[in-house]
């Protein structure tokens, strides 16, 4: 059996400059939002990257052409009469979900898939039907699909969620835009992406204020007062975090670019606590760092805390620290399988309940290495660039879904890796 893998050869390099791309839980986010439009959106800034590709693909199902020119998609949305959604795309993307709100928006009703055939509980889209049913959505699951109808119309709701969910609150503003009357989200998401989604939904008719903030107020518009409109993704945030690590890790320095600092403020914050030098400007930030890494310790809440997708990363910058860090993660239960293959590579980590001990070692070993999820993966190949020998990381797919071209954006800052097709008869080097 043969598998594309990324080979790293520790060589303890990482400095220069980077753009980053369109955040791609942005842009997932907007191309759904497009429904609304009913027309031609054009978004620029779009990330190339696999989960692109599939909701590009779910809007096509739906009977949206989707075209792509440079980092621009055009998607129009004028001749869609579907609102069901295939379950062999959504079971491949947790995202798709967002599809429900604008479809409920657009037609009152919606078939969608469940995504992975989760449990609802599970998942914790409870959060995001409770709040739709607020609205007068009701809701059925039949053979693995969730319908929803509005047998009464879409009207305005004061909505409390019990956790600031991106997911649910991106659901809840894009069916509120068109329901009759006022909509509150209360405890919303205060994430960037949220703030880029808003801003899209009012150039595009909608009425929302409050974005970035916890109390998100939607005035209800009618449907045919929505139009299409042309938008730019912001930059992401996490994609950016993950060079700085590099440049942190490596000594650096790092700058990259297209990115609004305030969007990371909590995780250069820490960067700055383990002893790097951190300079920003309007979109740029550079890391740097000429003395050791101290050990810090990080909780991982909703924004603007610390960043869940980041503490991977922050986990290998505390294994390469003088003394030891604690790591909390308070939002995915999961997200330390990294740890064990991090420790594959010779770190010293200790996993009690939901907190990571991690103390620092002097030195870590290349190793054949698994992505356990798109961050994690992401952060291996940054632990074989400071690593001794040789790092292969395996199940790249991961990184695929939420990276543009990390190996070429890598190597154009010295790194010395490459993706390799690894087989029965040696590599192929791609």
């Amino acid at each position: 059996m043969s598998e594309e893998i990324i080979l790293v050869r520790g060589n303890g390099t990482l400095a220069g400059e980077v753009r980053v791309s369109g955040a791609k839980n942005s842009a997932l986010k907007l191309i759904a939002a497009s429904l609304l439009g009913q027309g031609t959106c054009v978004i620029r800034n779009v990330p190339d990257i696999s989960d692109i590709r599939i909701m590009s693909e779910v809007l096509r199902q739906l009977g949206a052409p989707v075209e792509r020119e440079g980092h621009a998609l055009t998607i129009d949305t004028s001749a869609v009469e579907r609102f069901e959604t295939p379950y062999e795309l959504v079971s491949k993307m947790r995202a798709s979900i967002s599809i429900l709100g604008p479809l409920v928006g657009r037609f009152g009703k919606a078939h969608v898939a469940m995504p992975g055939g989760c449990q609802i509980g599970a998942r914790k889209i409870d959060m995001h039907l409770k709040g739709l049913e607020a609205l007068g959505v009701e809701f059925v699951t039949e053979h693995g699909f969730l319908k929803a109808t509005t047998p009464r119309g879409l009207h305005g709701a004061h909505v409390v969620l019990d956790f600031p969910s991106v997911g649910a609150t991106e659901n809840l503003l894009m069916a509120a835009v068109t329901a009759e009357g006022v909509t509150q989200i209360e405890n919303a998401a205060r994430e960037p992406e949220i703030v880029d989604l808003a801003t899209m939904l009012n150039e595009m008719g909608a009425r929302v204020s409050g974005a970035g903030s916890s109390l998100i107020e939607i005035e209800g518009v009618p449907l045919s007062s929505m139009h299409p409109c042309e938008h730019a993704t912001c930059g992401d945030r996490i994609e950016a975090g993950t060079f700085l690590v590099g440049g942190a890790l490596t000594g650096g320095p790092v700058t990259v670019r297209g990115i609004d600092p305030s969007f990371l403020r909590m995780a250069l914050m820490k960067l700055e606590l383990m002893g790097c030098d951190v300079e920003q400007g309007s979109d740029w930030v550079t890391v740097s760092r000429t003395r050791p890494l101290s050990p810090v310790d990080i909780q991982t809440l909703p924004h603007p805390g610390f960043p869940t997708d980041l503490q991977a990363q922050f986990m290998l910058l505390a294994a390469r620290a003088e003394g030891a860090s604690v790591i909390t993660e308070n939002v995915f239960e999961n997200r330390f399988m990294f740890a064990s293959e991090l420790m594959r590579m010779g770190a010293d980590i200790v996993i009690e309940d939901h907190h990571a001990l991690v103390r620092g070692v002097e030195r870590l070993q290349g190793a054949p290495v698994t992505s356990t999820d798109l961050r994690a993966g992401a952060a291996l190949v940054l632990a074989g660039v400071v690593a001794e020998g040789e790092t292969r990381v395996r199940k790249v797919a991961h990184i695929d879904r939420g990276y543009e071209d990390y190996v070429g954006k890598l190597r154009s800052l010295g790194v010395d890796v490459q993706r390799v097709v690894e087989g029965a008869f040696g590599d192929d080097i791609r």
